[in-house]
């Protein structure tokens, strides 16, 4: 006390504290606990979508946030495309696409040409093309960003796709491609969402050696003509501009830049219906195996997603404070990482999945205590203590969202992309806040089916089979249940080609 009052004193003397103040610190009662501080609730209103939203003549849509604290601009555009695009024979096109629009130089400048002049400007140009949407991003300081806004430009609208740098890309393709079944953690991915999705959907298809050699250059040059045009784009800009002088300078550059009247078709759904059970994939060479438990979830417009939101983070999203987190790596020291994950789906259903890593001998262990816990959320109701501290985890966080202007022009930007409801923000925390114990427990009953549940465990099998000495009450037969365990086969990694594939002949 001695002390604090000393270093009172001396903010007195540096007029940093008043002494009036000093009486009112000094006469304060410190609490005798840090839980028993009582702090104003802090109020935090969410920006505005329309505040930032402009539509220029051509249709395209910009989201733009000024942001003079530093001398920097940060320009992201969407593109209406996706690797659900792919022709028959050529998956890898739109990926492709997306990667050589800024590797390929453009009609006005050759490759090395447009490499050199993006170092020149310290501008960083980015371009890519996922599963449902295509991306290009540029990153400069403003005083150069008029010269940067238009070399990105040329690259959308005019790439060349150079030939010599659409082989290089093939060639290191091909390379990645001999190398995909080298990683477990990339096997565990691509194998449970074949698993899921089945072996026919867009977001399973995998690029062969064959697919790679079929495209052509003229390939690239009609995705591009057919889906990168000014109506299909979607602007989300942030930094150091004007917003006028902004708007003036896009529609400038996309003047006369006209696209084919065509939209580009819905994503499609997966037809597939998974095959519940245990699944293993040898990979004789590791000591640790990875496991991920899942099922087919539910979409982003069901009412039901918030209260899923706050069930999930209880049951494994909250890292220490949930209840797989705290059982398979804090009180069992199983796994360095344990927990669920709930996506909701936008164009069709999302996923629903539990994962760890774990040594082999405690697979089996680490597995069941995930099925456990799954169990028990659809058991009984969850504490009042656990329901707060995920409310107040998913509201506390809510600003992040908008935590700088780069992420509001990025959240608005994406949920125009998407078709998120307006009022959705404004709503969030609220919805998060109606949750109940109640409410938690239906969700957890309705959209957790233990019985349908798709088992995934990679690693050396050999081991795994053998499992813990010390713990024999823990195997992979009796988490089977008495069901047959399917090995899974790994492919050619260049061809995809499965011997003796289960999912095929399910099919």
């Amino acid at each position: 006390m001695r002390l604090c009052m000393k270093m009172l004193a001396m903010l007195c003397g540096m007029g940093l504290v008043w002494p009036a103040r000093v009486g009112q610190m000094a006469a304060a009662e410190i609490p005798a606990h840090p839980k028993l501080l009582q702090v104003e609730p802090l109020r935090y209103d969410p920006p505005k979508a329309a505040q930032y939203r402009h539509v220029l003549s051509n249709g395209a849509v910009a989201y733009l946030v000024e942001d003079h604290m530093l001398p920097l601009v940060n320009l992201s555009v969407l593109i209406r495309t996706g690797r659900y695009l792919d022709p028959p024979r050529k998956t890898g096109l739109a990926a492709m696409v997306g990667a050589e629009i800024r590797s390929g130089g453009t009609k006005n400048r050759s490759a090395q040409d447009f490499d050199e002049e993006a170092d020149f400007l310290a501008a960083s140009i980015n371009s890519t093309v996922a599963d449902t949407e295509g991306r290009a991003t540029l990153n400069c300081l403003s005083r150069n960003f008029d010269a940067a806004l238009e070399l990105f430009f040329d690259m959308l609208r005019n790439p060349r796709f150079d030939q010599q740098r659409l082989a290089l890309s093939k060639i290191r393709t091909l390379q990645t491609l001999a190398r995909r079944n080298d990683r477990s953690n990339e096997v565990e991915s691509r194998e449970f969402a074949r698993l899921l999705r089945g072996p026919s959907h867009f977001s399973t298809a995998q690029e062969t050696k064959a697919t790679i050699e079929a495209i052509t250059r003229e390939d690239l040059l009609t995705f591009h003509q057919k889906y990168y045009h000014p109506s299909n784009f979607i602007f989300a800009v942030s930094g150091d501009f004007n917003t006028k002088d902004l708007l003036a300078k896009l529609e400038d550059l996309m003047r006369g830049w006209e696209g084919p009247k065509i939209e580009a078709p819905p994503v499609p759904k997966p037809d597939y219906a998974p095959h519940p059970g245990l699944y293993l994939i040898d990979k004789p060479e590791v000591n640790q195996c990875r496991v991920s438990v899942g099922e087919i979830g539910t979409m982003r417009d069901n009412p039901d997603h918030y209260a899923l939101e706050i069930m999930n983070q209880i049951l494994g999203g909250g890292a220490f404070t949930s209840r797989i987190g705290s059982r398979v790596r804090v009180e069992e020291g199983l796994a360095y990482s344990a927990g669920t994950m709930m996506t909701f789906g936008v164009y069709y259903e999302g996923l629903f999945r539990g994962f760890f890593q774990s040594k082999s001998a405690s697979c089996a262990e680490a597995a069941t205590i995930v099925l456990e816990e799954i169990q028990r959320i659809r058991a009984e109701q969850v504490s009042p203590d656990e329901l707060a501290t995920a409310v107040n985890y998913a509201v506390e966080v809510f600003p992040r969202y908008f935590a700088t202007p780069a992420a509001v022009a990025s959240t608005f930007a994406n949920d125009e992309y998407t078709h998120r409801p307006a009022n959705y923000w404004e709503t969030y925390r609220e919805r998060l806040r109606r949750v109940t114990a109640e409410d938690v427990l239906r969700v957890a009953r309705t959209y957790l089916h233990p019985d349908r549940l798709v088992i995934l465990a990679v690693g050396n099998v050999s081991d795994i089979f053998k499992g813990d000495p010390d713990h024999p009450q823990y195997s992979l037969q009796k988490l089977a249940g008495g069901k047959p365990i399917v090995r899974l086969p790994l492919p050619d990694p260049v061809t995809m080609v499965y011997a003796g594939d289960p999912l095929e002949k399910a099919k």
